[in-house]
């Protein structure tokens, strides 16, 4: 669904940009001394707004390029600013707010300097000014509305999130006070049950009297029932993890989070405290990048080694090595679980930008 999402995308640019090329062309074919100098800097300027997405600042720059040569040689109307117009507006939409302005600038004083300055020149001047106004200002509104959505969704993601720790949570301490109450009540009963049975053969045993078969079977299935009731609680106690890293991974990507997972090494089960720990970590990653690193991709490894695990969580999205994020909650709770497994964990904005959480986590003996 993604990638058809961004074919649909990738042709909707090329339509918009052949739209406006289209527009400006036919202005341009009324005007007889439009030369095909002119239509190749019209096909520029107007055919690179079908990239504003992988690169604004880049499209900006051939736009406002390719508008101000068409401008300088050929003189032409108001329209001819459409493409530039186009670029600003995407350029403010990812927050270049500066150059979309030194771009207006640009191209404005192109303009003017086509010919004398008189009253209609200044009028179209003052119109196409109002123009890339409008289209700075539209731009800044969709980014700000974006922003908007991307934070609404994080907060529903993070709810989510929320909701689930607490459905296991409340699990978890369900499951230890039907375990206390298994031990309190039903463990004692069973104990007392075998106590008497086994005295009760003793005290036939040392009279020499036969063994009724009846007292031998219920000596024997009290200590089974004791048996298996002391496997369920070990089960009860368990705290198992709510699933496993492809699982996060899957679940991150339908929450709307560009995020790939690899696997290397030798792949295999793991001690059940080394599972949770990797587990809690991929999700706290996770959960941090969706909150933080804005529409940023995101790679999750996982390392097998010979006597190791190791677990990367890499971003590209806004942290800065000069303003470390503070130790919060959940980073504290990640360092706690590795040290306590005796391995080591690097979470830190990484120098390219970005933020980065590697953690490695001994595996001891494998046999």
């Amino acid at each position: 669904m993604s990638e058809q999402s961004a074919i649909r995308g990738r042709l909707a640019d090329a339509a918009l940009a052949v739209v406006v090329g289209a527009l400006v062309m036919t202005a341009a074919a009324f005007d007889a001394d439009t030369s095909a100098v002119d239509y190749a800097f019209i096909a520029v300027s107007s055919i690179s707004l079908a990239f504003y997405r992988s690169a604004p600042l880049a499209v900006l720059a051939v736009s406002t390029a390719g508008g101000a040569a068409y401008v300088l040689h050929a003189h032409p109307g108001a329209l001819a600013a459409l493409p530039v117009i186009g670029a600003v507006h995407t350029a403010a939409r990812v927050g270049r707010r500066g150059y979309a302005a030194v771009a207006s600038g640009v191209f404005l004083a192109a303009y003017i300097a086509t010919g004398p300055t008189t009253q209609e020149v200044v009028e179209r001047a003052a119109l196409l000014a109002g123009w890339f106004l409008c289209a700075l200002v539209t731009g800044l509104a969709d980014s700000n509305w974006r922003a908007y959505l991307r934070q609404t969704e994080q907060r529903a993601l993070e709810a989510e999130r929320t909701r689930e720790e607490a459905a296991l949570r409340r699990a978890g301490e369900e499951r230890l006070r039907i375990a206390r109450e298994l031990h309190d009540s039903l463990t004692h009963s069973i104990s007392i049950v075998k106590l008497q049975a086994g005295v009760a053969v003793h005290l036939a045993r040392k009279r020499g009297e036969e063994i009724p078969p009846a007292l031998l079977a219920i000596q024997e299935a009290s200590g089974e029932a004791m048996r298996e009731l002391r496997a369920t609680l070990e089960v009860l106690r368990t705290d198992e993890p709510a699933g496993t890293p492809a699982l996060l991974v899957e679940r991150a990507r339908a929450a709307g989070l560009a995020v790939d997972l690899t696997v290397t090494g030798d792949e295999r089960p793991l001690p059940a405290t080394v599972d949770r720990a990797v587990y809690r970590i991929v999700q706290e990653a996770l959960t941090n990048a969706a909150r933080h690193a804005g529409p940023a991709q995101t790679q999750v490894q996982l390392g097998y080694a010979e006597g190791e695990l190791t677990v990367r969580v890499d971003d590209d999205g806004l942290a800065d090595p000069a303003r470390p994020p503070t130790q919060g909650v959940g980073l504290t709770g990640m360092r706690e679980r590795v040290t306590a497994l005796g391995g080591t964990l690097h979470a830190a904005p990484r120098a390219e930008g970005g933020f980065s959480v590697r953690a490695r986590l001994p595996l001891g003996e494998q046999g």
